[in-house]
C-alpha cells in the first residue's frame, strides 16, 4: 500500500525568482524526499500553474491591483483548503496569509521570516503609517504560527526584540541555493566572452534593488577610490529600482562611466554565468539582511562575496574566510578592502573553496531537510 506523506501548504510571493521565492521553489522540489508533499498558492508568476502541473496556483494575474490579489488570496486559499486538504500550513509572506487566516488558524502554521516587511518598506521610502499598519499584519500571522523559521542568528534576534516572538518558537534554517545549477562549468574567460564582457579588466560585480538600504552609492564612491589604485577596474551593477536614476547621476558626478556598467535586470537563468563571470561579488548592505542570498549563489559559482556586517550576512561567509568581511558598510572601508585584493595584498579563497563551502552549507537538500524536521515538529 502506497504511504500517504502529510501534505504542506506554502504561501508567499513569487515561485522562482527571488530569495523567498527560491525557498518556495526549492521546498517544492525537494519536500517529497523528506516525507512532505507539497502545495502552494502564490502572487506571481501567472504560469506558475503550468510550471508546477498545477500544484502551485496564482492568486490573480501578475498586473492585477494589490487590493485584487488580496482578496483573491481568500478565496483561492479556502479552495486549496477544501480540495487538497493540507496537514501543515507554511506562510512565507504575512499579506497573502491573512486573507484567510481564521480558516488557516485551524491547523498546525510555520512561518518563514524572511524578512522584516513593515522595517524593510520604511526604508524603502514607504511612510510611517503604512510600515506600520505592514508590521501590524505581519505579528497578526506571526501569533498564530506555532513555529518561526528564520534564516540567521541574526534574525533570530530580530524576531524576538521586534515581534515579540519568544525564542522557543524560533527555529535557524539557512537559505539555499541550487548547487548544481551555479557549480561552476567553465572558466572565468569563458564566462566572459558568453556575457561580452573585458576579459583585461578587474570585475566587480553586485546583483542588488536599487533601494538606499543596498548601500550601492557608498560602493559607487568607493570606486572612485579604487580607480586610483586599479584604473581599469569594472562595476557591474545588476538589478533595478527607485534609485537608478540616482545611481546613474551619481556615476555621472564621479566621472565614473568607464568604470560602471548597469545592466538593468538579468533573468535567473543568467546568474550563475554573470557570477562566474566576476572577480569579486560584493553585498554592500547598509541595513536589514537576514540571510544574503546572492552572497551563498556568487560562492557556489566559484566567486568570493565579500559582505558588511548587517544582519546575517557574516554568518554567510565567516566559516570560509573572516576576510570576506568589511569593517563597515562605509564606502571608504569598502574601497579599502577591494583594493587590497585587486592588488594582490590579500588572499581569499579560491574558486574551488568556495563553491565546496556553498555546497556543504547551503544545499537545498540540506534546507528541505532541516525545514522538514520543522513541519513534523508541528505535527
Amino acid at each position: 500500500m502506497e504511504v500517504r506523506h502529510p501534505l504542506a501548504l506554502e504561501i508567499g510571493i513569487q515561485y522562482v525568482n527571488g530569495g523567498e521565492a527560491r525557498v518556495i521553489a526549492e521546498l517544492f522540489k525537494f519536500l517529497p524526499s523528506y516525507g512532505f508533499d507539497v502545495v502552494g498558492a502564490v502572487a506571481a508568476p501567472d504560469d506558475v500553474a503550468e510550471l508546477t502541473n498545477g500544484r502551485i496556483l496564482s492568486f490573480a494575474p501578475e498586473d492585477s491591483s494589490k487590493i485584487k490579489r488580496f482578496m483573491s488570496a481568500r478565496s483561492v486559499l479556502i479552495r486549496i483548503l477544501e480540495e487538497s486538504r493540507p496537514e501543515v500550513i507554511a506562510s512565507h509572506f504575512a499579506l497573502y496569509a491573512l486573507p484567510a487566516l481564521d480558516k488557516l488558524r485551524r491547523l498546525p502554521m510555520v512561518t518563514h521570516f524572511h524578512g522584516p516587511w513593515g522595517a524593510e518598506s520604511a526604508q524603502d521610502g514607504a511612510g510611517r503609517l503604512a510600515s506600520a499598519m505592514r508590521m501590524k499584519v505581519e505579528k497578526t500571522v506571526y501569533a498564530q504560527s506555532q513555529l518561526v523559521i528564520v534564516l540567521s542568528r541574526a534574525f533570530a534576534e530580530l524576531a524576538q526584540s521586534r515581534y515579540g516572538i519568544q525564542g522557543d518558537r524560533i527555529r535557524i534554517v539557512p537559505g539555499c541555493v541550487d548547487i548544481e545549477r551555479f557549480k561552476p562549468k567553465m572558466s572565468r574567460s569563458q564566462a566572459r566572452e558568453l556575457l561580452g564582457l573585458p576579459q583585461d579588466r578587474p570585475i566587480l560585480l553586485a546583483v542588488r534593488r536599487m533601494v538606499a538600504r543596498m548601500g550601492l552609492s557608498e560602493l559607487i564612491l568607493a570606486l572612485a577610490e579604487i580607480k586610483q589604485m586599479v584604473p581599469e577596474v569594472l562595476l557591474c551593477i545588476a538589478g533595478r529600482g527607485l534609485l537608478r536614476e540616482v545611481l546613474e547621476q551619481l556615476v555621472r558626478d564621479l566621472n565614473l562611466e568607464h568604470h560602471v556598467q548597469f545592466l538593468g535586470f538579468v533573468p535567473d537563468e543568467k546568474l550563475p554565468l554573470l557570477y562566474r563571470a566576476a572577480d569579486l561579488n560584493l553585498v554592500p548592505t547598509n541595513a536589514l539582511e537576514g540571510f544574503g542570498l546572492v552572497a551563498a549563489e556568487a560562492l557556489a559559482a566559484g566567486t568570493p562575496s565579500l559582505v558588511t556586517r548587517i544582519g546575517g550576512l557574516p554568518e554567510v561567509v565567516a566559516g570560509l574566510s573572516e576576510d570576506l568581511i568589511f569593517e563597515s558598510p562605509h564606502h571608504h572601508d569598502l574601497a579599502v578592502r577591494i583594493q587590497s585584493v585587486l592588488l594582490g595584498k590579500l588572499a581569499l579563497p579560491g574558486s574551488e573553496a568556495c563553491a565546496a563551502y556553498a555546497a556543504a552549507h547551503f544545499s537545498s537538500l540540506r534546507m528541505a531537510a532541516e525545514t522538514a524536521a520543522v513541519y513534523r515538529e508541528v505535527l
